[in-house]
């Protein structure tokens, strides 16, 4: 649950604070979204699943399909409106990055020009 302290407010956006893990794992995933684009979300996903649930993905794959096509559904009977939008804006962030990336290489830039 978000705090607000008047006297810390440099500390998280608009004055909230959270609780210490949950601010250092939001910190991590916005800094990997920074770097390597939307991509990093999906390996953050990933990396959500214990092992045991990655062997059993391994070991039944079209089960897995199947519960996931059935998460999504439900998601999207009840999220629609929301998991497009959010579904929208990564591949509207993925797509420009795309273009940022043909326009450095198209007009010679590289690392070294970088801000």
């Amino acid at each position: 649950m978000p705090n607000t302290r008047d006297t810390d407010h440099e500390r998280a956006a608009a004055g909230m604070d959270y609780d210490f893990p949950i601010r250092e794992k939001a910190t991590q995933l916005g800094n990997a979204l920074a770097e390597s684009g939307p991509e990093a979300l999906f390996e953050e996903i990933e990396n959500l699943l214990p092992e045991s649930w990655r062997e059993h993905i391994r070991t039944f794959p079209l089960a897995a399909v199947v519960l996931g096509a059935g998460v999504g559904v439900w998601l999207g009977m009840r999220k629609g409106d929301e998991v497009l939008a959010a579904g929208t804006a990564m591949i509207t962030s993925a797509a420009m990055q795309n273009v940022t990336n043909v326009m450095k290489h198209a007009t010679g830039g590289g690392k070294d020009n970088e801000l």
